[in-house]
């Protein structure tokens, strides 16, 4: 695969969409062929899945189990339909949201087992590892406020599921987003998302821009499978 393969993570109301449209631009501007992709969701039937986990009036009753199973449904099509075949045709793929959100999500605000998530997870993506994670990092007291605006702000039509969740599900969110920026080794680039939009998009391309001069082959091998990167986590 000789593409590259950036994710963006973190809480609501980080400032993903807004920077993923500020590097997605810029991206085009140099010529580069790029993909801008989101999860759930991403294809037809990833689209479908979305609806049902977060908009759908009938999603009250949704068991963890079963939200686990459909975030990695829509996952496992997102990477066998488009993000594979698009790595190996040389594109970049920018998507917001991928596995750690699972993690964050799933593991640590549902409070799940983790180590099955990631089993799990190995199975659904395989070597399909991003070259770059960007964690955009805000207060829980930012986040929350956010939320509860564009919530109150959305037609009842839009409203959101996780969303709806309670501080102390995101206080383990945030827990889980620590976690994984202390385990994820360079993979994963904390940034300061309490900052105007300008700085946190220079700190994003501060870390895009050199795996741009670098074909995946020349440095570190661009693909690990999940368990190898818990092996190199600290402690």
């Amino acid at each position: 695969m000789e593409g590259l393969f950036i994710t963006f993570e973190g809480t609501e109301g980080s400032g993903k969409s807004t920077q993923i449209h500020i590097l997605t631009n810029r991206l085009l501007e140099m010529g580069r062929e790029v993909m801008a992709l989101r999860e759930p969701g991403g294809t037809a039937i990833g689209e479908e899945i979305r609806h049902t986990l977060k908009h759908s009036a009938s999603n009250a009753a949704m068991f963890p189990e079963t939200e686990l199973l459909l975030m990695n449904a829509s996952r496992s099509q997102l990477v066998h339909e488009v993000i594979r075949p698009a790595l190996c045709k040389g594109r970049i793929v920018v998507c917001d949201r991928f596995f750690d959100s699972t993690i964050a999500y799933q593991g640590y605000g549902r409070e799940m087992d983790v180590q099955l998530i990631e089993r799990l997870t190995e199975f659904v993506v395989g070597s399909t590892i991003p070259n770059l994670t960007l964690l955009l990092r805000v207060p829980l007291e930012v986040s929350e406020s956010r939320r509860l605006t564009r919530l109150n702000s959305q037609p009842v039509a839009q409203r959101d599921r996780l969303e709806e969740e309670d501080r102390s599900f995101f206080e383990r969110v945030e827990r889980g987003y620590d976690a994984i920026a202390a385990a994820g080794g360079t993979r994963v680039r904390s940034i300061d998302a309490t900052q105007a939009v300008e700085p946190v998009a220079a700190e994003v391309w501060r870390w895009v821009e050199p795996l741009l001069k670098v074909r995946p082959e020349q440095g570190e091998r661009a693909f690990k499978t999940i368990g190898e990167y818990r092996n190199e986590a600290p402690g």
